[in-house]
C-alpha cells in the first residue's frame, strides 16, 4: 500500500516540463509585445525615408507637373533633362567644385592638426597642457555668429573677402578645438602599458604616434572627419557671409541662388540640385556607417 503513495508523492513533486503545445503561445505572446517597437521603428522610417523619396521622385517631373497636379503626385516620366540643365545651366559643376575645394584643404588640416595636438596633450607630458587644454575647450564655447563680423572685418582689410581661403581659415579654426577634445577623450582610452611597451622596444616618440597609436583610433579618427565634413559641406552661413561672387560659391550658397531663365524658379531643376548634394552625402554616410559606430563608442571605455 505504501509504494503507490510514494509513487504518486513523486509523480506530484517532479518538475514539469514545458510541452511543445505551450510553445506557439509563448511565440505569439512576444509577438504581440514586439509589436508597439516594430510600428514606432517602420514610423520612424517612413518620416526619414519619405522626404527623400519625394525629393528624387520632384526632381524627375516635368516643369507643368509642379503646377497642374499636386506636389504628392508622382511623376508622369523620368525627366533626367533636369540634371543635366542643373550641372550646366544651374552651374552645379562650378559649386560642387568649389565646394571641394573649400572642404578638402580645411578637413586635411583639421584632422592633422587636431590628432597632433590631442596625442601632444593626452599622453605626452609636458608643463601647461593642461591650460592648453582648456583653451581649446573654451574655443568649442564660442558662437559663430559672435565672431562674424570682426571676422568680415579682418578678411576684407586682408582682400581675403570673395575668396575661399576665408572659408578654409575659418573652417579650419572653427573645427580644431572640437577636434582637439575629442581626440583627447580616444587617446585617454588608450592603455598606458601599451604605450610603455613601445618605448621599451625601442620605439621613439612620432614612431610610437604613427605605428602604434594612430591605427588604434582610426575610427575615432574617421568619426570625427566624417561629423567635420558634414559641418564644412553643409555650411550657408559663413559661405553667404565671406562670398559674393557667383564663380566662386559654394553648394549650399548656389541651391539660395539656383534660378533659370528670366530669372524665374524652376522646380524641377533645383530639385535635380539638391538630389546631387544630398544622396551623396547619403551614401558616404551609408558607406561609412559601421566604422562610424565603433568610433563613437572607441573612447567610452578605459582599457
Amino acid at each position: 500500500m505504501s509504494t503507490p503513495t510514494a509513487v504518486r508523492h513523486a509523480h506530484e513533486t517532479a518538475p514539469v516540463t514545458p510541452t511543445l503545445r505551450h510553445r506557439p503561445k509563448n511565440r505569439l505572446g512576444r509577438q504581440l509585445r514586439r509589436m508597439p517597437l516594430r510600428a514606432a521603428v517602420a514610423l520612424l522610417l517612413l518620416i526619414e525615408i519619405y522626404p527623400l523619396v519625394w525629393l528624387i521622385l520632384s526632381s524627375l517631373k516635368q516643369e507643368d507637373e509642379f503646377s497642374l497636379k499636386p506636389v504628392w503626385a508622382l511623376p508622369e516620366g523620368f525627366d533626367w533633362a533636369n540634371y543635366s540643365e542643373a550641372w550646366t545651366t544651374g552651374h552645379m559643376s562650378t559649386y560642387l567644385r568649389n565646394s571641394l575645394l573649400a572642404t578638402v584643404p580645411s578637413l586635411a588640416a583639421i584632422i592633422v592638426f587636431g590628432v597632433a595636438a590631442g596625442f601632444a596633450l593626452q599622453v605626452m607630458v609636458w608643463r601647461g597642457r593642461g591650460a592648453v587644454l582648456l583653451v581649446f575647450l573654451a574655443g568649442v564655447m564660442v558662437p559663430l555668429q559672435m565672431v562674424l563680423l570682426p571676422l568680415f572685418t579682418i578678411y576684407f582689410k586682408a582682400q581675403l573677402i570673395n575668396s575661399l581661403w576665408s572659408l578654409i581659415i575659418t573652417y579650419t579654426a572653427f573645427g580644431l578645438p572640437l577636434t582637439v577634445f575629442l581626440m583627447a577623450g580616444y587617446f585617454r582610452a588608450i592603455p598606458p602599458e601599451v604605450l610603455e611597451a613601445s618605448f621599451l622596444d625601442g620605439a621613439g616618440i612620432f614612431r610610437t604616434f604613427a605605428v602604434v597609436v594612430l591605427p588604434m583610433v582610426r575610427n575615432a579618427i574617421l568619426t570625427i572627419a566624417l561629423v567635420q565634413f558634414f559641418f564644412i559641406w553643409n555650411d550657408l552661413l559663413l559661405s553667404l557671409t565671406f562670398i559674393s561672387d557667383d564663380n566662386l560659391r559654394t553648394v549650399q550658397t548656389g541651391l539660395l541662388n539656383f534660378v533659370g531663365q528670366y530669372g524665374q524658379r524652376q522646380w524641377g531643376p533645383t530639385f535635380a540640385s539638391i538630389c546631387l548634394t544630398v544622396v551623396p552625402t547619403l551614401l558616404l554616410y551609408l558607406a561609412l556607417n559601421q566604422k562610424v559606430m565603433k568610433g563613437l563608442t572607441a573612447g567610452s571605455v578605459k582599457g
